[in-house]
């Protein structure tokens, strides 16, 4: 990382750090939190640097979201330590603010189960008592040429979130499995059903099932009475060649109907809490008009298909671009999104 990249970096926690003083009395300006993937263009810059020196880490994300008014945050902890996940914790009510905690399930063996539990303790201790998780890091259209290796893929989840279940309810923390980019609609409530308790539930994300051709009204009807947690957005779309585009964009200037959906998730389960995931980057591709799309997806209705593309037509418009940009650009563009749709919660959705 060059010296001009540092030193932005360094301007911002001190600017976060003097808004931070000056509204800790007033508590929160906003009633929604922001995730820390609201700020993947400084978590990508975060990797050249030591862990305690990273935008990201836990304590000084919290300061970053309390300086511009935000609720709360969802993010992994830094330091699993006791000592660590208490001094978040008292921040955070220092704050009055509220802490979700992202980690990743345990895969086959023993030591990875330690991690898990290791994991629910420290978010305990943070005053946590939410884990959003995925069960699929990147997307299900891309990470998987075979159906063989998709239903593995189905095995092995399960196999995890059975390892899971036990440890949570022993802590008594609830799990939040996110709709990312994997499962549908069906096949998600399946999960659900299947495993039947009530420590494991749903981070509705607003936008993701987007890209496997469903809407994003129906996913939130689906989901919302198992919503433990929300990555609430708004999404854009542009068509391309092999399918179309799909992008988070600022609040009220992409094709979701924000105000029913949040109504749709308050509805079922009115003690959730709406956590920002406003993604500043270029926009994902997702050819649903090429073969090997298809390849896990099953028998999906061409009813869905149809709908998805007619609302492409419907709403679709160019794009922004922002990889080619400089990093002190891509920042800047990154808070001013995230300030935006902050700005637009509090006035249009009651957040």
């Amino acid at each position: 990382m060059g010296d001009t990249r540092r030193a932005f970096l360094r301007s911002s926690l001190a600017l976060a750090g003097a808004a931070g003083t000056a509204a800790a009395s007033s508590g929160p300006k906003y009633r929604m939190g922001v995730g820390s993937s609201s700020y993947s263009q400084r978590g990508r810059a975060d990797r050249e640097l030591e862990p305690q020196r990273r935008f990201t880490e836990t304590s000084r994300f919290l300061d970053h979201c309390h300086a511009i008014g935000a609720a709360g945050i969802q993010a992994s902890l830094t330091d699993l330590s006791d000592e660590y996940a208490r001094q978040v914790r008292a921040k955070a009510e220092e704050y009055g603010m509220y802490v979700e905690v992202s980690a990743r399930l345990p895969k086959n063996d023993s030591d990875e189960l330690d991690v898990f539990e290791h994991t629910v303790r420290a978010t305990k201790a943070a005053g946590a008592s939410v884990i959003r998780t995925v069960m699929l890091g990147g997307r299900r259209y891309e990470t998987f040429k075979t159906l063989d290796d998709w239903k593995e893929f189905t095995r092995v989840s399960w196999r995890s979130l059975k390892r899971a279940e036990p440890i949570l309810r022993r802590h008594k923390v609830r799990l939040a499995l996110e709709n990312h980019k994997d499962w549908r609609i069906d096949e998600m409530l399946k999960i659900l059903k299947r495993i039947e308790s009530e420590w494991v539930g749903v981070t509705i994300d607003t936008g993701n099932n987007m890209s496997l051709l469903e809407d994003p009204l129906e996913t939130a009807r689906a989901f919302a009475p198992y919503a433990t947690a929300v990555h609430l957005k708004d999404m854009g779309v542009e068509a391309y060649d092999d399918g179309f585009l799909l992008a988070e964009v600022p609040f009220g200037t992409g094709c979701l109907d924000m105000a029913a959906i949040v109504e749709t998730i308050r509805s079922a389960r009115p003690e959730v809490r709406f956590t920002l995931e406003m993604i500043t980057r270029d926009p994902l591709k997702i050819p649903c008009l090429r073969e090997h799309y298809w390849i896990t997806m099953g028998r999906v209705p061409g009813a869905d298909l149809a709908a998805s593309l007619s609302a492409v037509q419907s709403h679709g418009r160019s794009l922004p671009l922002v990889e080619q940009l400089e990093a002190e650009e891509r920042f800047r563009i990154e808070e001013d999104n995230n300030l935006a749709c902050l700005e637009y919660a509090k006035a249009k959705l009651e957040l």
